[in-house]
């Protein structure tokens, strides 16, 4: 497959050669790091490496996956095709998901590959010049970012070519490679240009507030698509005057479907035609952009980023003074071995760049997507939010609160230091889960509880008291969700792991869809006690009643994490 993938980002090589890059030292470049993905380091404890043919089998299993999560796009354009709304606006809706979700993957995962300095001391001293390594890192993401894009885009390849042909079939990857040239080119040109002006000293910090900007960019680009998108997906019988949303042609996913019109799709909006255009010109002037002015200065200022490491840890150092996270470990913990996992856990989410970068974008996404969702109802924001104390609706901004906390749970056993864990072995610990679930409690003090008091403060601003149930029942029932992904697939030491693209097990999949399914069954249920009943004479009887089942549930799941023992954290390691 990185074989196929290679041959793929290395057509256009006479491109890279006109931009200035050495073609052969760019493919050897590639060629090395590709196997340096395949090569799976073995983390401290584990006892065996994948096979080759498991290896094989797991990227299939990802693969297959991956197509079947591009369903939940797929089946938005098949609908809308099936209608027979509009071509060109059926693709909006489509290539506006897509662009959503490949922009804020490359903004929460892809940024430590770009300012990866493992290389530095091996390709600096050769003669490579800069624009050769800029774009070896750049093509690479994109071989990373194809794995993703060409299963998610499978099912909606079929759909194109059930509803409009063969021909539309053989045009469908056309837009869909320019839209992850677009969003890769882009998202990556700014933080090299946000390199390029800022020193070593401060770009990891300003980094964290450039992610939760565009994040906030491309989400309000969503939301912007929000009201359009539903409007066209209610065209049953009635038409949509698509001349009212006249605004969408400022909109990248509108340039990529104006690509239609040039194979004899309909055109409603005028200057389509030209639009598509700006689609095939927009990445390639990004890409000409970053190779031509800001890769002299990327790499002289990528060297200088290691030598702020120790500088920063000093200043976390200077600033934890207040002992903040040591009265918190005592407070919340009885054992030695939960504190030592509290404190690590609290520390070193601070000083990890990589962690905050993956993480705190997340929560960013709850509220957007919350009022996005108010803007797509009839009436617009206003109507809705004047409805609003008569609906159920907080329920729904309750369990978004999950995303986040699902976010930091994943992220939370990832390091680039991975190998400093040897200190956990050479410890005295009898039980390690107590040092895992001393970094749980940490993650969740201190990044979902301020989130979610925030949301429950706004809640009970316009839902009243009563919501205070509510409130306590979603934090029980959304920590069980986390604590049950922890259990099944993330019985590991904080930060342990090694930060590499990896394809998890079927059986992860298996374990994690399990999950979901109860803690779903948990959200309907609790969505059940809101409701009047007449069988019920006692109705907040069925609310304690489930309130108690919860707590239990979540006690059994907690007891059962805190007691991992060597064993089970081997065996995950091994499976991991």
């Amino acid at each position: 497959m990185n074989k196929i993938l290679l041959n793929i980002v290395m057509l256009p090589s006479g491109l890279w050669k006109k931009m200035g890059a050495d073609v052969e030292q760019l493919r050897a470049i590639l060629t090395v790091k590709l196997k340096m993905d395949d090569r799976k380091p073995i983390t401290i404890g584990s006892q065996r490496r994948q096979n080759k043919k498991e290896n094989k089998a797991s990227s299939l299993r990802a693969m297959f996956l991956t197509a079947i999560m591009g369903l939940v796009y797929t089946m938005t354009l098949g609908m809308l095709l099936a209608q027979g709304v509009d071509t060109i606006f059926s693709f909006v809706a489509y290539y506006s998901f897509f662009l959503f979700m490949l922009t804020f993957l490359l903004i929460t995962d892809f940024a430590n590959v770009l300012i990866d300095t493992r290389d530095k001391f091996i390709l600096i001293p050769r003669p490579v010049n800069d624009r050769t390594m800029v774009l070896s890192r750049l093509l690479h993401i994109c071989i990373y970012l194809f794995r993703v894009v060409f299963p998610m885009s499978l099912s909606g390849w079929v759909v194109t070519g059930f509803f409009l042909g063969w021909k539309a079939a053989l045009f469908f990857p056309i837009p869909v490679v320019l839209l992850a040239a677009m969003a890769i080119f882009f998202v990556n040109g700014i933080y090299m240009l946000l390199m390029h002006f800022a020193k070593p000293e401060r770009f990891k910090k300003v980094m964290n507030g450039l992610q939760l900007v565009l994040s906030l960019l491309f989400i309000g680009i969503y939301t912007l698509n929000s009201p359009m998108i539903t409007a066209i997906m209610k065209a049953t019988q009635t038409p949509v005057d698509i001349l009212k949303f006249g605004w969408a042609r400022y909109l990248p996913s509108y340039w990529l479907a104006s690509l239609w019109s040039w194979v004899g799709y309909k055109a409603v909006l005028p200057y389509t035609l030209l639009l598509g255009f700006v689609a095939i010109l927009f990445p390639i002037v990004c890409l000409w952009i970053t190779i031509k002015y800001l890769a002299p200065s990327f790499i002289s200022k990528l060297g200088a980023l290691d030598n702020v490491d120790v500088h920063e840890t000093s200043i976390v150092s200077k600033k934890s003074s207040g002992k903040l996270y040591k009265r918190l470990a005592n407070l919340l913990n009885r054992d030695d071995a939960l504190k030592a996992g509290f404190i690590i856990t609290w520390l070193q989410s601070t000083r990890s760049q990589t962690f905050k970068m993956r993480v705190l974008p997340s929560f960013v996404l709850v509220p957007f997507y919350f009022f996005s969702l108010l803007f797509m109802n009839k009436g617009g924001l206003s109507a809705s939010w004047q409805h609003l104390p008569h609906t159920k609706t907080y329920l729904v901004l309750l369990y978004m609160c999950s995303f986040p906390l699902i976010q930091a749970s994943a992220y939370v056993t990832i390091s680039e230091k991975y190998r400093a864990a040897w200190i956990y072995y050479a410890a005295p610990i009898g039980e390690p889960g107590k040092i895992m679930a001393g970094a749980f409690k940490a993650i969740w003090i201190k990044y979902f509880f301020p989130f979610y008091a925030f949301i429950g403060v706004f809640i009970i601003s316009i839902w009243g008291p009563a919501a205070i149930y509510d409130l306590v029942l979603a934090a029980i029932n959304l920590t069980l969700y986390a604590l049950a992904g922890m259990l099944v697939s993330q019985r590991f030491f904080p930060f342990s792991r090694p930060d590499q693209i990896a394809n998890s097990g079927f059986k992860t999949f298996l374990r994690m869809m399990l999950a979901t399914i109860v803690i779903g069954s948990l959200a309907l249920g609790h969505y059940f006690t809101t409701i009047p009943t007449t069988w019920m004479p006692f109705p907040w009887l069925l609310k304690i009643i489930f309130l108690l089942l919860s707590t239990a549930l979540f006690w059994m799941l907690w007891d059962s994490y805190k007691k991992t023992d060597w064993n089970k954290l081997k065996t995950a390691e091994e499976f991991a």
